[in-house]
């Protein structure tokens, strides 16, 4: 989402301007029922094939990996055996940024010619959480929120899935 549609939005929301722009890298894993979260290194983000490769060496019963570049965007990754999902909250995302250009090829979606970039819409897997409790129908609806921005989806899908308030402590005590 480009942080230039709304002006002032930021001091609205549940974050502070100092917040504006950071990255962050989770990963998510349930074990035994418990969710576990931790702070991926900065090259988990460098590219779609590190995160993934990150997210491999992961325990647990479902791995997830969130990533946030620059409130702009956002990444979530579920590994399902061998197989990966993956949701990209926003296709305009390609025209800056390489890895949501990276998350496009590999679902083989074509870049937004210059005529898309006025629509904000996701790419991917819509049903990622739909077996976690987060339906398919209710996560489009969070995603075409367009004055949300890409950290505050991801907090807001964290709460569905039950992790929340450990998401948010998590990623403000590593991003400052």
């Amino acid at each position: 989402m480009s942080s230039d549609r709304r002006p002032g939005a930021r001091e609205a929301s549940s974050g502070s301007e100092d917040d504006a722009g950071r990255d962050f890298a989770v990963v998510c894993y349930r074990e035994e029922g418990r969710w576990e979260l931790g702070l991926l290194p900065e090259r988990a983000s460098s590219s779609l094939e590190s995160l993934i490769s990150v997210l491999r060496q992961q325990p647990g019963e479902v791995t997830v990996g969130l990533v946030d570049i620059a409130d702009d965007f956002f990444i979530a990754v579920r590994l399902s055996g061998e197989g990966v999902r993956l949701l990209l909250s926003d296709v305009t995302a390609a025209d800056e940024w390489a890895l949501a250009r990276e998350a496009l090829e590999w679902l083989g979606v074509p870049e937004p010619t210059d005529e898309d970039l006025d629509d904000v819409v996701p790419a991917g897997d819509l049903a990622l959480f739909s077996d976690l409790g987060l339906p398919e129908i209710e996560l489009g609806l969070m995603l075409s929120d367009i004055d949300a921005y890409a950290d505050e989806m991801l907090f807001s899908i964290a709460r569905r899935l039950g992790f929340g308030d450990d998401l948010e402590r998590l990623v403000d005590a590593g991003v400052h």
